[in-house]
Protein backbone atom coordinates (compact mmCIF):
# COMPACT_ATOMS: atom_id res chain seq x y z
CA UNK A 1 0.00 0.00 0.00
CA UNK A 2 1.37 3.43 -1.09
CA UNK A 3 1.65 6.51 1.22
CA UNK A 4 -1.11 7.92 -0.82
CA UNK A 5 -3.79 5.02 -0.48
CA UNK A 6 -2.95 4.49 3.04
CA UNK A 7 -3.56 8.61 3.99
CA UNK A 8 -7.05 8.15 2.45
CA UNK A 9 -7.97 5.17 3.90
CA UNK A 10 -6.84 6.43 7.83
CA UNK A 11 -9.02 9.75 6.72
CA UNK A 12 -11.92 7.52 5.83
CA UNK A 13 -11.43 6.29 9.15
CA UNK A 14 -10.99 9.08 11.29
CA UNK A 15 -12.04 12.11 10.02
CA UNK A 16 -15.37 13.84 9.34
CA UNK A 17 -15.18 16.14 6.40
CA UNK A 18 -17.29 19.67 6.34
CA UNK A 19 -20.90 18.59 4.47
CA UNK A 20 -19.47 15.10 5.17
CA UNK A 21 -20.79 11.96 2.52
CA UNK A 22 -18.35 8.87 2.13
CA UNK A 23 -20.10 8.57 -1.42
CA UNK A 24 -18.90 11.85 -2.25
CA UNK A 25 -15.05 10.91 -0.51
CA UNK A 26 -14.20 7.93 -2.38
CA UNK A 27 -11.41 9.93 -4.75
CA UNK A 28 -10.38 12.91 -2.82
CA UNK A 29 -8.02 15.19 -4.05
CA UNK A 30 -5.07 15.08 -1.59
CA UNK A 31 -3.35 18.13 -1.60
CA UNK A 32 0.14 18.02 -1.26
CA UNK A 33 1.42 21.83 -2.04
CA UNK A 34 0.56 25.60 -3.01
CA UNK A 35 2.38 28.19 -5.45
CA UNK A 36 0.75 31.15 -6.40
CA UNK A 37 -2.69 30.27 -8.09
CA UNK A 38 -1.82 26.62 -8.52
CA UNK A 39 -1.98 23.51 -6.36
CA UNK A 40 -0.29 19.70 -6.05
CA UNK A 41 -1.32 16.84 -5.61
CA UNK A 42 -0.26 13.77 -4.58
CA UNK A 43 1.07 12.94 -8.05
CA UNK A 44 1.93 15.57 -8.69
CA UNK A 45 -0.56 17.04 -11.07
CA UNK A 46 -1.23 20.91 -10.89
CA UNK A 47 -4.75 22.20 -10.46
CA UNK A 48 -5.73 25.91 -11.23
CA UNK A 49 -6.94 27.11 -7.91
CA UNK A 50 -10.07 28.25 -9.43
CA UNK A 51 -11.82 29.62 -5.89
CA UNK A 52 -8.91 30.85 -3.90
CA UNK A 53 -9.10 28.07 -1.65
CA UNK A 54 -12.89 28.75 -0.18
CA UNK A 55 -12.27 32.06 -1.31
CA UNK A 56 -9.92 33.08 1.34
CA UNK A 57 -6.03 32.61 -0.41
CA UNK A 58 -6.20 36.03 -1.82
CA UNK A 59 -2.57 36.53 -1.75
CA UNK A 60 -2.39 33.06 -3.53
CA UNK A 61 -0.01 30.70 -2.20
CA UNK A 62 2.96 29.81 -0.69
CA UNK A 63 4.13 32.96 0.66
CA UNK A 64 6.76 32.57 2.85
CA UNK A 65 6.70 36.00 4.39
CA UNK A 66 3.47 34.80 6.19
CA UNK A 67 4.92 31.95 7.58
CA UNK A 68 7.56 34.06 8.55
CA UNK A 69 5.57 36.52 10.29
CA UNK A 70 3.45 33.90 12.37
CA UNK A 71 6.92 32.22 13.08
CA UNK A 72 8.14 35.08 14.55
CA UNK A 73 5.48 36.25 16.76
CA UNK A 74 5.09 32.46 17.77
CA UNK A 75 8.37 33.01 19.78
CA UNK A 76 7.83 35.98 20.99
CA UNK A 77 4.66 35.31 22.51
CA UNK A 78 2.09 32.60 20.71
CA UNK A 79 -1.04 33.96 22.84
CA UNK A 80 -1.88 36.27 24.93
CA UNK A 81 -5.89 36.78 26.46
CA UNK A 82 -7.35 40.19 24.64
CA UNK A 83 -10.27 40.22 27.61
CA UNK A 84 -10.69 43.52 29.19
CA UNK A 85 -7.46 45.01 30.75
CA UNK A 86 -4.96 42.91 28.93
CA UNK A 87 -4.25 43.74 24.70
CA UNK A 88 -1.42 42.53 22.68
CA UNK A 89 0.23 44.35 19.61
CA UNK A 90 -0.79 42.81 16.57
CA UNK A 91 -4.47 42.98 17.61
CA UNK A 92 -3.88 46.77 17.89
CA UNK A 93 -1.94 47.40 15.10
CA UNK A 94 -4.87 44.96 12.81
CA UNK A 95 -7.40 46.52 14.14
CA UNK A 96 -6.12 50.21 13.09
CA UNK A 97 -5.35 48.85 9.99
CA UNK A 98 -8.92 47.44 8.90
CA UNK A 99 -10.44 50.52 10.07
CA UNK A 100 -8.19 52.11 8.16
CA UNK A 101 -9.53 50.63 5.08
CA UNK A 102 -13.03 50.14 6.23
CA UNK A 103 -15.74 52.45 5.72
CA UNK A 104 -15.81 56.44 6.70
CA UNK A 105 -18.26 55.58 9.46
CA UNK A 106 -15.83 52.61 11.15
CA UNK A 107 -14.89 52.73 14.15
CA UNK A 108 -13.25 49.61 16.28
CA UNK A 109 -12.97 45.94 15.35
CA UNK A 110 -14.22 43.11 17.42
CA UNK A 111 -12.31 39.57 16.09
CA UNK A 112 -13.22 35.71 15.80
CA UNK A 113 -11.89 33.64 13.95
CA UNK A 114 -14.03 32.94 11.37
CA UNK A 115 -16.83 33.82 9.03
CA UNK A 116 -19.84 32.09 10.82
CA UNK A 117 -18.19 32.99 14.68
CA UNK A 118 -17.94 36.88 12.75
CA UNK A 119 -21.85 36.52 12.02
CA UNK A 120 -22.71 35.09 15.23
CA UNK A 121 -21.14 38.24 16.89
CA UNK A 122 -22.90 40.66 14.42
CA UNK A 123 -26.41 39.09 15.33
CA UNK A 124 -25.03 40.06 18.84
CA UNK A 125 -23.75 43.41 18.48
CA UNK A 126 -27.40 44.53 16.70
CA UNK A 127 -29.33 43.08 19.72
CA UNK A 128 -26.94 45.02 22.20
CA UNK A 129 -27.05 48.05 20.31
CA UNK A 130 -30.76 48.02 20.55
CA UNK A 131 -30.99 47.13 24.15
CA UNK A 132 -28.97 49.74 25.24
CA UNK A 133 -30.90 51.93 23.19
CA UNK A 134 -33.70 51.45 24.82
CA UNK A 135 -35.41 49.18 22.50
CA UNK A 136 -34.77 45.55 23.71
CA UNK A 137 -37.85 44.34 21.53
CA UNK A 138 -35.62 44.63 18.59
CA UNK A 139 -33.92 41.35 18.11
CA UNK A 140 -35.73 40.04 14.52
CA UNK A 141 -32.74 39.65 11.70
CA UNK A 142 -33.86 39.41 8.07
CA UNK A 143 -31.53 38.04 5.85
CA UNK A 144 -31.96 36.79 1.80
CA UNK A 145 -32.87 33.99 0.13
CA UNK A 146 -29.56 32.31 -1.48
CA UNK A 147 -27.34 33.93 1.74
CA UNK A 148 -24.78 31.90 3.04
CA UNK A 149 -23.99 33.77 6.21
CA UNK A 150 -22.58 30.23 7.84
CA UNK A 151 -23.81 27.37 9.72
CA UNK A 152 -23.50 27.27 13.41
CA UNK A 153 -26.98 27.77 14.54
CA UNK A 154 -27.81 31.64 14.16
CA UNK A 155 -25.45 31.78 11.00
CA UNK A 156 -27.39 28.83 9.88
CA UNK A 157 -30.85 30.08 10.59
CA UNK A 158 -29.77 33.09 8.50
CA UNK A 159 -28.40 30.97 5.70
CA UNK A 160 -31.00 31.05 2.84
CA UNK A 161 -29.59 27.85 1.42
CA UNK A 162 -32.21 24.62 2.71
CA UNK A 163 -29.93 22.11 2.38
CA UNK A 164 -27.73 23.38 5.04
CA UNK A 165 -30.53 23.37 7.43
CA UNK A 166 -32.84 20.68 6.95
CA UNK A 167 -30.56 17.91 9.04
CA UNK A 168 -30.23 20.44 12.17
CA UNK A 169 -33.65 22.09 13.02
CA UNK A 170 -35.38 23.27 14.22
CA UNK A 171 -33.74 26.87 13.15
CA UNK A 172 -33.15 29.61 15.72
CA UNK A 173 -36.95 31.46 16.10
CA UNK A 174 -35.89 35.40 15.12
CA UNK A 175 -34.82 34.84 11.85
CA UNK A 176 -36.59 35.86 9.01
CA UNK A 177 -35.94 36.17 5.03
CA UNK A 178 -36.24 38.07 1.77
CA UNK A 179 -36.29 37.50 -1.99
CA UNK A 180 -32.52 37.95 -3.03
CA UNK A 181 -31.64 40.53 -5.63
CA UNK A 182 -31.25 38.04 -8.41
CA UNK A 183 -31.67 39.78 -11.52
CA UNK A 184 -31.60 36.81 -13.92
CA UNK A 185 -34.42 34.92 -12.23
CA UNK A 186 -36.12 37.77 -10.71
CA UNK A 187 -40.00 37.45 -11.21
CA UNK A 188 -41.75 40.61 -10.83
CA UNK A 189 -41.95 43.18 -14.03
CA UNK A 190 -40.53 46.10 -11.21
CA UNK A 191 -36.33 46.86 -11.80
CA UNK A 192 -35.07 44.11 -9.52
CA UNK A 193 -32.83 45.79 -7.56
CA UNK A 194 -35.93 48.49 -6.36
CA UNK A 195 -38.38 45.48 -6.11
CA UNK A 196 -36.03 43.09 -3.71
CA UNK A 197 -35.55 45.99 -1.48
CA UNK A 198 -39.15 46.72 -0.90
CA UNK A 199 -39.37 43.40 -0.47
CA UNK A 200 -37.15 43.83 2.42
CA UNK A 201 -39.61 47.00 3.57
CA UNK A 202 -42.62 44.33 3.29
CA UNK A 203 -40.70 42.39 5.51
CA UNK A 204 -39.94 44.79 8.01
CA UNK A 205 -43.55 46.19 8.57
CA UNK A 206 -45.03 42.51 8.12
CA UNK A 207 -42.93 41.55 11.29
CA UNK A 208 -43.33 45.43 13.14
CA UNK A 209 -39.98 47.62 13.02
CA UNK A 210 -40.36 47.90 16.31
CA UNK A 211 -39.06 44.12 16.74
CA UNK A 212 -36.49 44.67 13.77
CA UNK A 213 -33.23 44.57 14.78
CA UNK A 214 -30.97 44.32 11.55
CA UNK A 215 -31.17 43.30 7.51
CA UNK A 216 -27.47 40.89 6.98
CA UNK A 217 -26.38 41.18 3.03
CA UNK A 218 -23.62 39.84 1.53
CA UNK A 219 -22.82 42.60 -1.25
CA UNK A 220 -22.23 39.76 -3.83
CA UNK A 221 -24.10 37.01 -2.96
CA UNK A 222 -21.27 34.29 -2.67
CA UNK A 223 -21.92 30.49 -2.26
CA UNK A 224 -25.46 30.95 -3.13
CA UNK A 225 -24.14 31.75 -6.88
CA UNK A 226 -22.48 34.86 -6.87
CA UNK A 227 -25.25 36.94 -7.11
CA UNK A 228 -24.55 40.72 -7.36
CA UNK A 229 -26.86 42.95 -6.78
CA UNK A 230 -28.60 45.81 -9.47
CA UNK A 231 -26.76 49.14 -8.71
CA UNK A 232 -30.45 50.45 -7.05
CA UNK A 233 -30.64 48.15 -4.38
CA UNK A 234 -28.13 48.44 -1.69
CA UNK A 235 -28.63 52.39 -1.69
CA UNK A 236 -32.64 52.13 -1.61
CA UNK A 237 -32.48 49.20 1.23
CA UNK A 238 -29.70 51.81 3.13
CA UNK A 239 -32.74 53.95 3.31
CA UNK A 240 -35.41 51.55 3.97
CA UNK A 241 -33.69 50.79 6.93
CA UNK A 242 -32.46 53.89 7.99
CA UNK A 243 -36.39 55.12 7.92
CA UNK A 244 -37.58 52.00 9.95
CA UNK A 245 -34.99 52.13 12.48
CA UNK A 246 -32.99 48.88 11.45
CA UNK A 247 -29.27 48.54 11.58
CA UNK A 248 -27.39 47.17 8.31
CA UNK A 249 -25.00 44.28 8.81
CA UNK A 250 -22.83 43.70 5.87
CA UNK A 251 -21.56 40.29 5.53
CA UNK A 252 -18.01 40.69 3.94
CA UNK A 253 -16.47 37.26 5.05
CA UNK A 254 -15.70 36.74 0.96
CA UNK A 255 -16.12 40.34 -0.56
CA UNK A 256 -13.35 42.08 1.86
CA UNK A 257 -9.84 42.97 1.56
CA UNK A 258 -10.09 43.43 -2.41
CA UNK A 259 -12.04 40.74 -3.90
CA UNK A 260 -14.60 42.61 -5.62
CA UNK A 261 -11.38 45.67 -6.96
CA UNK A 262 -12.51 47.28 -3.15
CA UNK A 263 -11.25 47.01 0.02
CA UNK A 264 -14.93 46.62 1.09
CA UNK A 265 -17.59 46.23 -1.37
CA UNK A 266 -20.60 48.45 -0.28
CA UNK A 267 -18.57 51.12 -1.72
CA UNK A 268 -19.58 50.09 -5.55
CA UNK A 269 -22.54 51.76 -4.43
CA UNK A 270 -21.53 54.53 -2.14
CA UNK A 271 -23.46 52.94 0.61
CA UNK A 272 -22.11 52.29 4.51
CA UNK A 273 -22.77 49.60 6.91
CA UNK A 274 -23.75 49.65 10.92
CA UNK A 275 -21.73 46.48 10.75
CA UNK A 276 -19.17 45.00 8.76
CA UNK A 277 -18.45 40.79 9.63
CA UNK A 278 -14.89 39.64 7.75
CA UNK A 279 -12.81 36.91 7.80
CA UNK A 280 -11.41 34.59 4.57
CA UNK A 281 -8.93 37.17 3.23
CA UNK A 282 -7.69 38.92 5.91
CA UNK A 283 -5.36 36.50 6.77
CA UNK A 284 -5.37 35.04 3.15
CA UNK A 285 -6.33 31.95 4.84
CA UNK A 286 -2.86 31.27 6.34
CA UNK A 287 -4.44 31.12 9.88
CA UNK A 288 -8.48 31.82 10.70
CA UNK A 289 -9.40 34.92 11.61
CA UNK A 290 -12.69 36.71 11.28
CA UNK A 291 -14.28 39.78 13.11
CA UNK A 292 -16.64 42.39 13.09
CA UNK A 293 -16.42 46.09 12.14
CA UNK A 294 -18.41 47.99 14.51
CA UNK A 295 -19.85 51.70 13.30
CA UNK A 296 -18.94 54.48 15.11
CA UNK A 297 -22.70 54.54 15.99
CA UNK A 298 -22.91 51.22 17.24
CA UNK A 299 -19.09 51.65 18.97
CA UNK A 300 -20.42 54.60 21.07
CA UNK A 301 -23.31 52.90 22.31
CA UNK A 302 -20.80 50.27 23.48
CA UNK A 303 -18.16 52.98 24.90
CA UNK A 304 -20.54 54.68 26.79
CA UNK A 305 -22.84 51.78 28.70
CA UNK A 306 -22.71 51.69 31.84
CA UNK A 307 -20.65 48.69 33.65
CA UNK A 308 -23.76 46.62 34.71
CA UNK A 309 -24.47 46.34 31.24
CA UNK A 310 -21.28 46.51 29.91
CA UNK A 311 -20.85 44.11 25.96
CA UNK A 312 -20.35 40.54 27.56
CA UNK A 313 -19.77 38.57 24.58
CA UNK A 314 -16.21 36.99 24.22
CA UNK A 315 -14.21 34.23 22.82
CA UNK A 316 -10.96 33.14 23.88
CA UNK A 317 -9.35 33.49 20.45
CA UNK A 318 -10.42 36.66 20.06
CA UNK A 319 -7.57 38.55 19.23
CA UNK A 320 -5.05 35.66 18.87
CA UNK A 321 -1.36 37.46 18.54
CA UNK A 322 -0.02 34.86 15.89
CA UNK A 323 -3.35 35.53 13.97
CA UNK A 324 -3.48 38.91 14.12
CA UNK A 325 0.16 39.25 13.00
CA UNK A 326 -0.50 37.39 9.67
CA UNK A 327 -3.67 38.80 9.26
CA UNK A 328 -1.26 42.34 9.56
CA UNK A 329 1.45 41.34 7.18
CA UNK A 330 -1.08 39.79 4.45
CA UNK A 331 -2.52 43.19 4.55
CA UNK A 332 0.45 44.87 3.93
CA UNK A 333 1.25 42.37 0.89
CA UNK A 334 -2.29 43.44 -0.33
CA UNK A 335 -0.96 46.99 -0.02
CA UNK A 336 2.56 46.33 -1.29
CA UNK A 337 1.06 44.73 -4.42
CA UNK A 338 -1.75 46.96 -5.39
CA UNK A 339 -3.62 43.51 -4.99
CA UNK A 340 -7.16 45.34 -4.80
CA UNK A 341 -6.60 47.72 -7.94
CA UNK A 342 -5.50 44.61 -9.91
CA UNK A 343 -8.56 42.23 -8.94
CA UNK A 344 -10.68 44.96 -10.26
CA UNK A 345 -9.03 44.96 -13.73
CA UNK A 346 -7.99 41.13 -14.08
CA UNK A 347 -12.08 40.78 -12.93
CA UNK A 348 -12.50 42.31 -16.21
CA UNK A 349 -10.32 40.19 -18.11
CA UNK A 350 -12.00 37.17 -16.65
CA UNK A 351 -15.03 37.95 -17.04
CA UNK A 352 -15.00 39.03 -20.73
CA UNK A 353 -13.51 35.06 -21.21
CA UNK A 354 -16.75 34.09 -19.59
CA UNK A 355 -18.84 36.09 -21.44
CA UNK A 356 -17.77 33.97 -24.59
CA UNK A 357 -19.42 31.03 -23.63
CA UNK A 358 -22.58 32.33 -23.59
CA UNK A 359 -22.87 30.59 -26.99
CA UNK A 360 -23.27 27.33 -25.15
CA UNK A 361 -26.65 26.42 -24.92
CA UNK A 362 -25.94 25.04 -21.15
CA UNK A 363 -25.03 28.27 -20.34
CA UNK A 364 -27.47 30.77 -19.09
CA UNK A 365 -26.04 33.50 -17.39
CA UNK A 366 -22.79 34.73 -16.65
CA UNK A 367 -22.53 37.51 -14.02
CA UNK A 368 -20.05 39.15 -11.35
CA UNK A 369 -18.32 41.86 -9.54
CA UNK A 370 -14.50 42.40 -9.39
CA UNK A 371 -12.41 38.67 -9.52
CA UNK A 372 -15.51 36.69 -8.48
CA UNK A 373 -17.94 35.94 -11.32
CA UNK A 374 -20.12 33.15 -11.43
CA UNK A 375 -21.31 30.76 -14.83
CA UNK A 376 -24.90 29.64 -14.06
CA UNK A 377 -26.22 25.85 -16.34
CA UNK A 378 -29.40 25.68 -17.33
CA UNK A 379 -31.39 22.84 -18.85
CA UNK A 380 -32.89 24.89 -21.77
CA UNK A 381 -31.83 28.32 -21.74
CA UNK A 382 -35.68 29.57 -23.68
CA UNK A 383 -37.08 29.46 -20.49
CA UNK A 384 -34.39 29.43 -17.73
CA UNK A 385 -34.93 25.73 -16.88
CA UNK A 386 -32.30 25.30 -13.79
CA UNK A 387 -29.68 22.52 -14.50
CA UNK A 388 -29.50 20.32 -11.38
CA UNK A 389 -26.91 17.21 -11.36
CA UNK A 390 -24.64 18.97 -14.25
CA UNK A 391 -22.31 20.06 -11.33
CA UNK A 392 -20.75 16.73 -10.56
CA UNK A 393 -19.44 16.47 -14.65
CA UNK A 394 -18.60 19.10 -14.37
CA UNK A 395 -16.23 18.95 -11.59
CA UNK A 396 -14.97 15.33 -12.98
CA UNK A 397 -14.57 16.89 -16.60
CA UNK A 398 -12.28 20.33 -15.04
CA UNK A 399 -10.43 18.25 -12.20
CA UNK A 400 -8.90 16.17 -15.71
CA UNK A 401 -8.18 19.18 -17.34
CA UNK A 402 -6.13 20.88 -14.31
CA UNK A 403 -9.14 23.07 -12.80
CA UNK A 404 -10.40 22.94 -9.29
CA UNK A 405 -13.79 24.30 -9.64
CA UNK A 406 -16.28 24.84 -6.77
CA UNK A 407 -20.22 24.22 -8.03
CA UNK A 408 -23.34 25.72 -6.23
CA UNK A 409 -25.69 22.84 -6.50
CA UNK A 410 -28.53 23.75 -8.21
CA UNK A 411 -32.43 23.34 -7.73
CA UNK A 412 -35.88 24.00 -8.89
CA UNK A 413 -37.50 25.43 -6.29
CA UNK A 414 -36.17 28.26 -5.27
CA UNK A 415 -34.84 28.05 -9.17
CA UNK A 416 -31.74 28.25 -9.65
CA UNK A 417 -28.89 26.22 -11.63
CA UNK A 418 -25.68 24.24 -10.70
CA UNK A 419 -23.83 27.41 -10.65
CA UNK A 420 -19.79 27.02 -11.74
CA UNK A 421 -18.07 29.93 -8.97
CA UNK A 422 -14.93 31.41 -9.42
CA UNK A 423 -12.59 33.74 -7.23
CA UNK A 424 -8.85 32.48 -8.11
CA UNK A 425 -6.10 34.69 -5.91
CA UNK A 426 -6.17 38.43 -6.80
CA UNK A 427 -2.32 37.71 -8.14
CA UNK A 428 -3.55 35.29 -10.32
CA UNK A 429 -1.04 35.36 -13.82
CA UNK A 430 -2.77 36.77 -16.69
CA UNK A 431 -2.21 34.05 -18.90
CA UNK A 432 -3.76 31.64 -16.10
CA UNK A 433 -6.93 33.84 -15.97
CA UNK A 434 -7.28 33.42 -19.61
CA UNK A 435 -6.85 29.58 -19.27
CA UNK A 436 -9.99 29.62 -16.97
CA UNK A 437 -12.75 30.51 -19.53
CA UNK A 438 -11.07 28.28 -22.09
CA UNK A 439 -10.78 25.45 -19.97
CA UNK A 440 -14.71 25.32 -19.29
CA UNK A 441 -15.64 25.56 -22.69
CA UNK A 442 -13.68 22.26 -23.04
CA UNK A 443 -15.44 21.13 -19.38
CA UNK A 444 -18.83 22.42 -20.25
CA UNK A 445 -19.14 20.70 -23.82
CA UNK A 446 -17.75 17.36 -22.53
CA UNK A 447 -20.22 17.07 -19.47
CA UNK A 448 -22.92 18.42 -21.80
CA UNK A 449 -22.43 15.43 -24.61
Amino acid sequence: MDGTTELIETDRRFLVHPLHHPDDHKQPLVVTEGRGAMLYDASGRSYIDSLAGLWNVNVGHGRSELADAAAAQMRRVAFASAYIGATNEPAVRLAEKIVGHAYSNSAAVYFTTAGAESNESAFKFARYYWKISGKPDKTKIISRLHAYHGVTMAAMSATGMAAYQKMFGPLVPGFVQAPAPYAYRWAGNEEPGLGAAEAVEKLILAEGPDSVAAVIAEPVQGAGGVIPPPPSYFPKLREICDRYDVLVIADEVITGFGRTGRWFALGHWGVEPDLVSFAKGVTSGYLPLGGVIASKRVHDAIESAPADRKFMHAATYSGHPVCCAVGLRNIEIIEREGLVERAAVIGKRLFAGLEGLRDLPAVGDVRGLGLMCGVELVADRAVKAPAVGLGEKITREALARGLLPRIRAGSVDPPIGDTICLAPPLMTPEPTIDRIPEILREVIVAATQ
